[in-house]
């Protein structure tokens, strides 16, 4: 299914959503930000039997970043009138909350370059695989920008304050390797297998107990926030709502007659 500059494909259980703009390494723009929410809109409704998503970039790139090709020149209005964060507020932080509060499991699948907010988009993966050949970049202050979509506080989370500062302040490529050997992504595959073992991972997960898969993730979410009282506190309430659940009652009769249980998602 095509919204604008984006794309969705449904592979059973699994969606695989795709920035799809190659001319300019899919970068970010009002159009795909539309694009983006509205594939969000339909990869959540029910009928499509969704349990697990797979976010990637369409050719060589996953994302360049914010497209600076369009709208207002940055000269057009003085210093006091330009409000560069505008667009951030109206358009980038309800999509990122939107990726936030997903109820499935997602994983990115980082095909080549994640330079600014698209490094951004990245991260918000509950797993993030990455090819070899791909790289993260903190691109912001080589326009002298500061980081945005939400990399500031992602980024001392996943590889520590000192990390996080040398990325942000020097603007280098960090290869998926050394990403991986830092800690800020999971896994590394040669470039021409990443979407097959993002795809097995994604089948995986979609095949699980989806109801408690999602409430991990978002205990996840919620834990830097809490303090130990108060995640203790959300844990009983997840555990209340996962214990509901048709997986719950499947998984233990499956875990009492020795068989492989059959999740449904419900």
């Amino acid at each position: 299914m095509d919204f604008e500059r984006v794309k969705v494909e449904v592979h059973g259980p699994v969606g695989v959503l795709k920035l799809h703009h190659p001319e300019v390494m899919n970068a970010v723009s009002p159009e795909m930000l539309k694009g983006l929410t509205a594939a969000i809109s339909y990869i959540e409704k029910p009928a499509t039997g969704l349990r697990a998503l797979i976010m990637t970039g369409e050719g060589r790139g996953f994302c360049a970043g914010a497209n600076l090709s369009g709208g207002s020149s940055s000269n057009e209005f003085g210093p006091q009138e330009r409000d560069a964060g505008a667009g951030l507020e109206t358009m980038y932080h309800p999509f990122l909350r939107r990726l936030r509060n997903l109820k499935m499991p997602f994983i990115t699948a980082v095909n080549g370059a994640a330079a600014g907010v698209g490094m951004s988009f990245a991260l918000m993966g509950d797993m993030v695989l990455a090819a070899k050949s791909a790289y993260f970049l903190q691109a912001f202050r080589r326009i002298g920008l500061v980081p945005d979509g939400g990399s500031t506080w992602l980024l001392p989370r996943l590889v520590g304050l000192a990390r996080a500062k040398e990325l942000s302040l020097l603007g280098e490529k960090l290869p998926a390797e050394k990403a991986l050997e830092w800690g800020l992504i999971n896994r590394v595959y040669d470039d021409a297998s990443l979407m097959e073992h993002a795809m097995t991972l994604a089948h995986e997960l979609a095949t699980g107990p989806t109801v408690a898969l999602g409430l991990i993730r978002g205990l996840y979410w919620d834990s830097p926030m809490n303090s130990y009282e108060e995640q203790l506190d959300a844990e009983r309430r997840a555990q209340k709502e996962a214990g509901r659940a048709e997986d719950f009652a499947e998984g233990v009769t499956a875990f009492l007659q020795k068989r492989k249980a059959e999740f449904k998602g419900r």
